[in-house]
């Protein structure tokens, strides 16, 4: 069949990639979605097994920075719209590596900028629709300090509202315009490629389209993050390690929002633009933790608190910026975008299937995921 659009979605096997894939591909079945992915460890095609199958699908194995390839995608599926999605992106691991985020996040995105280039000027003049929606995160900002603002005092409980989070840690927030200050080999890897597809634009007239986000949590996301870390190790009785004292301030947004917003402004958000995407949800690790670990123990039946013994205090980490906060009020008022969950009911989401999914979890911690490419397509 003929599709209306075709869309290239790179790091669609991982965490927030799989939601965006797979919201893409059942909303729009005149798209075909081709899911691009070098499933390293972070990449699990279990993720996506309910769409798999979908007639509007595809999954192509490969390396963002292999250009040959790039190139051989771009004109074999016509793409005409990017979402770029893949990189590298736990801050730890940079710190022990910082080549590789170099490597994927940096040279992988210009490979993927060239590649569309040279496709999309082949195309007759006049050609609408292309786009290079970039994503990005909060962490290229820098940080904030931390502060706390006359007649509001966390800790809270899990009724709190958003505002009072938002409004808990400080007056100051990241806008779209704030000034670059990257701390971590990771964010300074994102902060270099968001320059590049910025220039991409600047100089060669490239659709591009950048957005930097908050911390996301939810479904199928790879255990070495916080939350889904905790929860698992709370199941097993294994120690919860927290930096310093757990006075760092995350702004937090529940992934299939981050999902929805990746949908609004890949198409109706203006070239050459940024948009910051938040949670409006700040919250210092150690109450995030208490929270979780309330949660958990009640849906597995503990007394409540029965695994607050578990926090075990270790040494910061390097370069460990205090607080992250960021603003989203442009994507609201212009593209009528909000979160569409309180943390509360994120985190109880998110507990639930996490416990509901213990195979997933058993599988991804044993290595077992990926066996599961070889599997589904050593035949096809």
């Amino acid at each position: 069949m003929g599709f209306k659009r075709n869309i290239l979605i790179t790091g669609g096997a991982g965490f927030i990639g799989s939601h965006v894939v797979r919201l893409f591909v059942n909303k729009y079945a005149d798209y075909h979605i081709v899911n691009l992915d070098k499933l390293t460890y972070a990449g699990n095609l279990a993720n996506l097994k309910d769409i798999e199958d979908k007639p509007n699908y595809l999954f192509v194995k490969a390396d963002i920075c292999d250009f040959a390839k790039l190139q051989e995608l771009m004109n074999g599926y016509h793409v005409d719209g990017i979402i770029h999605l893949a990189a590298e992106s736990h801050v730890d691991r940079s710190i022990k590596d910082p080549f590789t985020f170099a490597q994927t996040n940096v040279m992988g995105t210009l490979a993927l900028l060239q590649a569309a280039k040279l496709y999309w000027e082949s195309l007759p003049e006049g050609y609408e629709g292309k786009r290079f929606y970039h994503i990005s995160t909060d962490e290229v900002y820098g940080a904030l300090e931390l502060t706390h603002p006359e007649g509001v005092e966390p800790p809270f409980t899990t009724t709190a509202s958003s505002a009072e989070h938002h409004l808990a840690y400080g007056k100051d927030f990241f806008y779209e315009d704030t000034k670059y200050n990257p701390h971590s080999p990771y964010s300074a890897s994102k902060a270099s490629s968001d320059h590049f597809v910025r220039a991409f634009h600047d100089t060669y007239g490239m659709p591009t389209i950048v957005t930097n986000c908050s911390n996301n949590y939810g479904p199928y996301q790879f255990p070495e993050k916080l939350i889904p870390l905790f929860i698992n190790n709370i199941r097993h009785r294994k120690p919860l390690p927290v930096y310093g004292k757990g006075e760092n301030v995350r702004d937090w947004l529940y992934v299939e929002d981050h999902a929805r917003a990746i949908d609004v402004i890949f198409h109706n958000g203006r070239v050459a633009d940024t948009y910051n995407i938040g949670g409006f949800n700040e919250w210092k690790n150690i109450d995030i933790i208490k929270v979780i670990i309330k949660t958990v123990d009640r849906l597995l039946g503990n007394p409540e608190g029965a695994s607050l013994d578990l926090i075990t205090y270790v040494t910061d980490r390097k370069g460990h910026d205090m607080r992250y906060a960021i603003d989203s009020t442009k994507l609201q008022k212009e593209l009528g975008w909000e979160p569409s969950l309180q943390f509360e009911e994120g985190i109880e989401k998110t507990v639930r299937w996490y416990l509901d999914h213990q195979e997933w979890m058993d599988h991804i911690t044993s290595g077992e995921y990926e066996k599961y490419y070889e599997e589904m397509y050593k035949n096809r």
